[in-house]
């Protein structure tokens, strides 16, 4: 195949690549298969209705010599006759032209399948190009095409010289047969041979199917570069995703920072971790909320805007480690961490009370909260 930007097309199509062919009406299709598939269903079809379209036939002619010399200058006779003739043949005819039309639409769509394209549709100036139609004259595919042809005339050529041969002596023996029955022989024998002369076209398109496969494949193949682009198209470039993805992080994280006043509590590892609780006391059965969690700098920033807004800051390293990694944004915290957590909330809840003057002093919270060991990180 041709290179591209000094690059072999080595890779195989992606879906991406055939998909867009196909809307573009490039899709394999073989000439010999619909071909085959119409002379084929042609001859057995004639087969088939020899009997009825003979007889139809030798009526219309025993109506139409046996007219009287009347009938022939009667216009009205003479449309009779037409008519008679055509209702007659019509029957036999119609079955062979649906047998055909049937045939010829499997045998063009078999291969690649039933497609409709606009842009196939579509006017190009580079199909009106001299320069493009000498080019495809005398291209590769031309030249392919044309050993095609003398390949296929010198088979056909041979196969029907062999099957006269074959039947010589049968053809001869024709002229011994009573006129009627010598008719009937010679039609029979005609089309026994015909249908086996198109069943000569059998290995041809055997051929040409696996042909036209592989050469739409090949016209199809990419260059790695192609294909390393198509991927970047469709993925994304990875800058680009990665500032999508820095932006949808750091919207986030807007929105999470502004819903730290809203907590109650914010739990902290006094260098790492930093996890904001709510808990909505107006909804019985209700379990805390995280609103907010965060390592590092977003945990420092946690910190920072439950200060200025008043919410208590509780260090307890074992329990925001435990919050952090079993629990995700705005979900409730699992059913271990109730006891501890309700600890907490009490002694937030009574130190809020106790700066209100609403009550005595909390007693602090113990150093070690009752955590399950499946929690501790």
């Amino acid at each position: 195949m041709a290179e591209s930007d000094g690059q072999e097309r080595t890779e195989q199509p992606t879906e991406q690549r055939l998909r867009q062919a196909r809307e573009k009406g490039q899709i394999p299709r073989s000439k010999e298969l619909g071909t085959a598939a119409v002379l084929l269903s042609a001859a057995a079809g004639l087969l088939m209705i020899s009997g009825p379209l003979g007889r139809a036939m030798s009526r219309v002619f025993e109506q139409n010599f046996r007219l009287e010399r009347a009938a022939v200058f009667d216009p009205e006779a003479m449309m009779v006759a037409l008519r008679d003739s055509v209702l007659s043949l019509m029957w036999p005819l119609l079955g062979l032209f649906a047998l055909v039309l049937v045939a010829a639409l499997v045998g063009n769509t078999l291969l690649g399948g039933f497609n409709f394209s606009t842009q196939a549709m579509m006017p190009k100036l580079s199909r009106m190009s001299p320069l493009a139609g000498i080019k495809r004259m005398f291209g590769l595919q031309a030249l392919v095409e044309l050993l095609k042809s003398i390949a296929k005339v010198v088979f056909i050529a041979t196969f029907a010289v062999w099957l006269l041969w074959g039947q010589f002596d049968h053809i001869l023996q024709l002229s011994d047969h009573t006129l009627p029955a010598a008719m009937v022989s010679a039609l029979e024998l005609l089309l026994w041979m015909g249908l086996l002369l198109c069943l000569a076209l059998l290995p041809i398109v055997a051929i040409d199917v696996p042909f036209q496969r592989w050469n739409h494949n090949r016209q199809l193949k990419m260059t790695l570069q192609e294909v390393k682009d198509e991927y970047k198209n469709t993925e994304g470039k990875p800058e680009v995703k990665g500032r999508i993805r820095r932006l949808q992080q750091e919207m986030a994280n807007r929105r999470m920072m502004a819903e730290v006043p809203t907590a109650d509590v914010v739990v902290v590892n006094p260098s790492h971790y930093s996890v904001a609780l709510r808990y909505d006391k107006d909804k019985p059965g209700s379990a805390p909320v995280v609103v907010a969690k965060g390592l590092d700098e977003i945990a420092f920033k946690i910190r920072e805007i439950a200060r200025e807004y008043q919410v208590p800051v509780i260090s307890s390293p074992a329990l925001a480690r435990a919050i952090y990694h079993s629990t995700r944004l705005d979900k409730e915290i699992p059913d271990g961490l109730f006891v501890a957590v309700a600890q907490v909330l009490a002694y937030v809840f009574q130190l809020n009370a106790w700066r209100k003057g609403q009550g005595r002093k909390p007693v602090p919270l113990k150093d070690e909260l009752p955590i399950p060991d499946e929690y501790r990180a």
